[in-house]
């Protein structure tokens, strides 16, 4: 089994591990096909000799002992027809299964980055169109083209034994059959392929619609959108229509070869008969047999389909397959352990996404385990990246942030961000409930946790003023919840992790300054023996921060308590005034 496996073709090389998985599972298929095509051989026999022992005489008895010869050849054909579908096309299904949860895997495992250079139709249709034409390839291709071969090959020798002349009359189109099928085959894998591009495109550009509704309806674009998608649309059924009649002109003409060959059948059979070279039951057979050939010779172009849009498939699906997390675990640098205590250090960090210019330069930067550290500074300056290092959402060069006191890519992934706490600046929240929400990532919440940490956050009042409290499910990413509600649930969630380093990136913005009060007045008990990120662009949020870093251009400008920034009479102390202003005038206003 495994040495068949050397003849796969280069385009269906990624499915070699799963055909290794489930060789037991093919080769008892194969038993099955070998045993069903052998018995359904027979089938023609079994006519052709009662034809002619009914030609010696018809009796009861004689009709009774061929009737139950048919019966017993059809129910054990039947019988491994079964067990041939059942097991291959199953086989099939778990391919299916393995191949959907290694995708979603390698998917999950991606950065943020990945998912801005792909667009999330596209793959959603990879998933989904394209696995199921990987899995009717590793199913009904593999099931059809196997009972063609083994019953084409049992056969022949039956039908050259019945007139060698009449065979070799009768074979002499099918090669014809097999050129068509090459020729319409390449040209059905290149529309496909088309086809398949043009799916992702309409995926891509209705998820995009459906996730932006609120913004499309806002600027009355609703219409313009219809147009976008209907011509979309338009070139997807015009390039599927291209494909619908290859495939229509691919069958009428195997079914003009096949019946070409049936003709040839009459016609030379019917003199052999007359000539008295075979008998009428020999004839019988031999047609029969041209019959039992002609499905399997037609199923060729709906197998060539598959087989032409399955390896299509595969290389789309094994794109994804290759794409290698540009964050992971490098087995030789992971040493570190212990848990987390939350000591944070940047030393000369300098970062910048791609082969873009420098988005953080020079950062020298501590923050002692269990203290506060604020970040503000103008949009654009780097303090999302600079955040999104500490987590390695984006990975910086070896040595430039520190943890405990080793680089970064001394702990695991996975025990790095257990021990933070990450609330971000665009907040998501799943198409649950919102307790689900809020005990994501710590699944063994109990009930009276989640009411705290939404607590902490100032809103578990807000929760059970809704009709079903902690179990109202939101829409999606939390489309019934306004924007302050959706960033303090998600503070919630951040809270309830119970993390040693806890980031919050401008996770106040969309709250007023009372709430952002009573919220900074949970936090305190909660920021107690923890490190903790705050990034605002309030003076407010900032002010009782441990350490205040100023950022601007990607460099820290200023650093230092509220008080001593203030002194200092620099940008901080600007932002200061021109806030207090601003609230002077809302008060007075």
């Amino acid at each position: 089994m495994l040495k068949g496996l050397i003849l796969i073709p280069e385009r269906l090389r990624p499915l070699v591990p799963y055909l290794k998985r489930y060789w037991k599972h093919l080769a008892w298929g194969g038993v099955a096909v070998v045993l069903y095509n052998t018995i359904k051989v027979l089938l023609p026999l079994v006519i052709g000799h009662a034809i002619d022992d009914m030609q010696h005489g018809m009796t009861e008895s004689k009709v009774m002992h061929h009737a139950l010869r048919l019966i017993v050849v059809a129910v054990l054909s039947a019988v491994f027809l079964y067990i041939t579908r059942q097991v291959i096309i199953g086989a099939s299904r778990e391919i299916e299964f393995d191949l959907r949860n290694d995708l979603f895997a390698n998917l999950e495992r991606q950065p943020a980055s990945f998912y801005h250079a792909h667009r999330t139709g596209d793959i959603m249709a990879r998933t989904t169109n394209d696995l199921n034409a990987v899995r009717q390839l590793l199913g009904p291709a593999i099931m059809y083209s196997a009972n063609t071969l083994v019953f084409t090959a049992a056969a022949l020798p039956f039908m050259y034994r019945i007139s060698p002349r009449l065979t070799l009359f009768a074979v002499v189109p099918l090669p014809i059959a097999s050129v068509i099928v090459q020729y319409f085959g390449a040209r059905i894998h290149t529309r496909f392929e088309r086809i398949q591009a043009m799916f992702s495109e309409i995926s891509a550009k209705a998820q995009e619609n459906f996730s932006g509704a609120r913004l499309i309806r806002a600027f009355a674009q609703e219409e313009a959108e219809i147009a976008k998608f209907e011509t979309a649309n338009l070139e997807y059924i015009k390039r599927s229509l291209y494909l619908v009649r290859l495939m229509a002109m691919l069958w009428p003409t195997l079914e003009f070869v096949l019946g070409l060959s049936l003709m040839i059948t009459l016609l030379v059979g019917g003199h052999e008969v007359i000539a008295h070279h075979i008998s009428v039951g020999q004839f019988t057979s031999f047609n029969v047999y041209m019959v039992q050939l002609t499905w399997p010779m037609i199923a060729i172009g709906w197998v060539v389909n598959l087989f032409q849009r399955g390896t299509a498939s595969v290389v789309r699906i094994d794109e994804l397959l290759k794409q290698v997390p540009a964050i992971q675990d490098d087995p030789l640098l992971v040493k570190v352990k212990e848990a987390i205590a939350g000591e944070i250090e940047l030393r000369g960090l300098t970062f910048a996404y791609g082969n873009g210019p420098a988005v953080l330069k020079e950062i020298d930067l501590k923050i002692p385990a269990g203290s506060s550290l604020a970040v503000v500074g103008p949009t654009g300056s780097g303090k999302s990246t600079l955040v999104g290092l500490i987590a390695r959402l984006h990975d910086a060069k070896a040595g430039m942030v520190l943890i405990d006191g080793a680089p970064i890519r001394e702990y695991s992934l996975e025990a790095l961000r257990k021990s933070i706490g990450f609330v971000p600046q665009e907040t998501f929240l799943f198409s649950t409930t919102i307790r689900q929400n809020i005990a994501f990532g710590a699944a063994d919440a109990s009930d009276e946790r989640v009411q705290d940490a939404a607590t902490v956050a100032h809103i578990r009042t807000e929760i059970l003023e809704f009709p079903k409290g902690f179990d109202t499910v939101v829409g999606e990413r939390g489309l019934t919840l306004s924007g302050g509600q959706k960033q303090r649930t998600s503070i919630a969630r951040a809270v309830l992790r119970d993390p040693s380093i806890l980031i919050l990136d401008d996770a106040l913005a969309s709250v007023d300054t009372y709430t952002e009060e009573q919220i900074l007045g949970g936090l305190k008990r909660v920021m107690q023996g923890r490190t903790t990120v705050l990034i605002s662009h309030r003076v407010s949020t900032a002010r009782n921060a441990d350490q205040i870093a100023v950022l601007a251009d990607g460099r820290i400008v200023e650093l230092g308590t509220h008080d001593e920034l203030i002194a200092r009479n620099g940008y901080y102390t600007e932002l200061f005034e021109k806030q207090m202003l601003e609230e002077e005038l809302a008060v007075t206003g």
